[in-house]
């Protein structure tokens, strides 16, 4: 177990300490999309959906839930956050449209924020479902993914094709 830094000397899982490390700025980006019905979509950008403004509550539910990411995820490190932005985009696809959200998290610290990045990303998809699935519950959310990271003594990622 020695080569494996999430566990201990028992073979039991343990937060890996990150107290030796340099403090680095690091930058994660991550995607998540969710696919709805035409008639969804026109709520959502009609303002129209009677839970209130969908992706205004989206937004913030991503921007809680990539501060709280430590609290979900077991072995990641509470760290401070220094920004975090969403922004969607929509696309049409047949007879549907993909809303498509980005999520940028930043740090200074002694590890990286993909996690975060990559929890703000999913929350933001499972809002909009939430706030929807009066109106449909076929909706789908697609592919949540790691775009690019910076900082850290790994380097920098970046997804050369995006899903």
């Amino acid at each position: 177990m020695a080569d494996f830094t999430h566990f201990n000397d028992e073979g039991r899982a343990k937060m890996v300490d990150v107290s030796a490390k340099p403090e680095t700025a690091r930058t994660a980006f991550a995607h998540s999309s969710i696919i709805v019905s035409n008639e969804i979509y026109e709520k959502i950008t009609n303002h129209e959906m009677k839970k209130g403004d969908v992706l205004a509550v989206a937004q913030v539910a991503a921007v809680m839930a990539a501060k709280k990411t430590w609290e979900i995820i077991p072995m990641c490190h509470p760290i401070p956050l220094t920004g975090v932005n969403i922004t969607f985009s929509w696309e049409k696809k047949q007879n549907e449209y993909q809303l498509n959200i980005s999520a940028m998290v930043k740090t200074k610290g002694q590890t990286g924020v993909e996690m975060e990045a990559l929890t703000a990303a999913s929350v933001c998809a499972l809002t909009v479902y939430d706030m929807c699935k009066a109106v449909d519950k076929g909706m789908v959310i697609g592919a949540t993914y790691l775009v690019e990271k910076t900082g850290g003594k790994n380097g920098d990622f970046k997804r050369n094709e995006l899903i």
